[in-house]
């Protein structure tokens, strides 16, 4: 049986990846995944990650993540599965004791949250998006310094040039 935090993650990428405008709909790809809930489970679920029903751009009703009620859909989605065995960091960039984090969208907000409980003397701290997260960097530090702190939280930080 998986766990409810299992279940949990693969709804938030399966909305974040297709329109789904119905639980049914969503019942559905749960099951894709592996999943076999009740309506009424999926309901308190819905209602625990704060989903809400927004306009696409088509003009149809479908399911959102709090604060992206115009949420970025992938061009080409995935399995809910597939995507939660790819890291959700995509890359780093600096600019002075700046640092810029793209991830995949909805990562920022626990990837912020890991770095900021870590309490690495590199980083003063973070401020996060969606799909973005602003670090700030002690002075006196190096990229390579923050990177390999960074590297506790993030392992495939150093694959990124």
């Amino acid at each position: 049986m998986k766990s409810k935090n299992s279940r949990l993650d693969s709804i938030k990428m399966i909305i974040s990846s297709k329109e789904i405008g119905s639980q049914e709909e969503l019942l559905q790809e749960l099951a894709k995944e592996g999943f076999q809930l009740t309506q009424a489970t999926l309901s308190r679920d819905l209602k625990q990650l704060k989903v809400a029903k927004a306009a696409s751009m088509n003009g149809n009703y479908v399911y959102v993540l709090p604060n992206n009620t115009m949420y970025k859909r992938m061009t080409e989605p995935h399995s809910a599965s597939e995507m939660l065995r790819q890291p959700g960091f995509v890359s780093i960039e600096f600019s002075d004791n700046i640092a810029v984090i793209k991830t995949r969208p909805g990562y920022a907000s626990s990837l912020a949250y890991d770095i900021d409980n870590n309490h690495f003397h590199e980083i003063i701290g973070t401020i996060a998006g969606d799909d973005t997260i602003m670090l700030i960097v002690r002075e006196g530090c190096t990229r390579t310094s923050v990177k390999q702190a960074l590297a506790h939280v993030i392992p495939n930080i150093n694959l990124i040039k």
